[in-house]
């Protein structure tokens, strides 16, 4: 109040008794904002800070900054306050009603009090489900340290998230204290973060499906993937929080698995069709080869000494026996097979 000065002190006392929502609004006085909102102490803070969100988007305010309320004559928990401040603004910002009111700033003061607001934000992260699109810590980390972004020259596809940003004020009484906590909030966030490179040869063959898959992948969890596929070999790039860029690590390396085995798969059901070739009845006592997925598992079963193998021909299904050639489908209807073998007479 002594900085806000004596008109504002002058306003609080003609006010006085005629709040309405559990606080009064004065000009902003000597301080550089246009309106201060004084609240009336109780121990409800979540529903104070969200009754003062919603009066400054009803007012069409822009920004408002908030200190961590009732930590101080209150004497209430600094962790308590940090939790449901946190509730509150985070409650307002999934509200699509929302056009105003843009920046939302937490000023605090005490640097014991950082780490309360520090743990409360990541608990959050721990206990978040996996619809969240950006956690507090990486929306911090944005702020801090800058959004990575590739070259164009290297024309990388960078999946991308939209980053709404959570400012800190720092204030102290020195430069250097400032400074100080702003390197110690740094180390904070830069402990949560871990990045992990993947080079493969698989990754050139990326579609539609892979990609779809990554966009998920980083929607669902705390990261941000890069891919780099102008490359030898490409390189799929995961930064973020430790334990998510270790799982979609592993997720990554399941989906290039996947389509090196399908490509091995492919060729060996080349090699197959160019040394065999199993057939069907066609019409007009004609035969009909099979795809050649379907020739390499006839012809791998009859290697490996299987006695049947259930294939579908025309869409229906078969169980062939794989000594006698022939095959039976499921009302009990007999067919005969051909075997013929390309180098046979050479």
């Amino acid at each position: 109040m002594d900085a806000a000065g004596s008109q504002v002190v002058d306003e609080c006392a003609q006010y006085a008794g005629q709040y309405q929502s559990g606080f009064i609004t004065t000009q902003g006085g000597n301080l550089l904002c246009s309106k201060i909102i004084h609240l009336i102490t109780n121990n409800q803070v979540k529903s104070q800070v969200s009754k003062v969100l919603h009066e400054c988007e009803q007012r069409r305010y822009k920004s408002v900054a908030f200190p961590a309320i009732g930590t101080g004559q209150a004497g209430q928990s600094p962790a308590k306050v940090a939790d449901e401040m946190l509730d509150a603004i985070t409650e307002f910002s999934r509200q699509k009603s929302v056009q105003h009111l843009q920046t939302i700033k937490i000023v605090i003061f005490q640097k014991n009090m950082l780490v309360d607001f520090h743990e409360c934000m990541k608990k959050r992260e721990e206990d978040s489900d996996s619809s969240r699109t950006e956690s507090w810590l990486s929306m911090l980390k944005s702020f801090f340290l800058g959004k990575t972004q590739s070259p164009e020259k290297k024309k990388s596809l960078i999946l991308e998230k939209k980053v709404d940003l959570v400012t800190f004020q720092i204030c102290g009484e020195s430069q250097e204290k400032v400074n100080a906590t702003e390197s110690w909030i740094k180390n904070l966030i830069l402990k949560e973060q871990f990045e992990n490179t993947i080079s493969d040869e698989a990754i050139e063959s990326f579609d539609d499906r892979e990609m779809a898959i990554l966009t998920d992948l980083q929607r669902r969890n705390q990261v941000i993937i890069q891919l780099e596929n102008k490359l030898s070999p490409p390189q799929i790039k995961i930064s973020g929080i430790s334990r998510d860029v270790y799982f979609v690590s592993l997720k990554i390396q399941e989906m290039i698995q996947k389509i090196k085995s399908t490509e091995e798969e492919q060729s060996k059901a080349e090699l197959f069709c160019n040394l065999v070739e199993w057939r069907y009845p066609g019409s007009n006592d004609s035969f009909v080869a099979f795809d050649k997925q379907t020739n390499m598992q006839l012809e791998d079963a009859k290697l490996s000494k299987k006695p049947y193998l259930n294939v579908k021909i025309n869409k229906k299904n078969y169980k062939v026996d794989l000594n006698s050639l022939q095959a039976i489908d499921d009302q009990g209807k007999t067919i005969n097979l051909q075997r013929v073998s390309k180098y046979e007479g050479k």
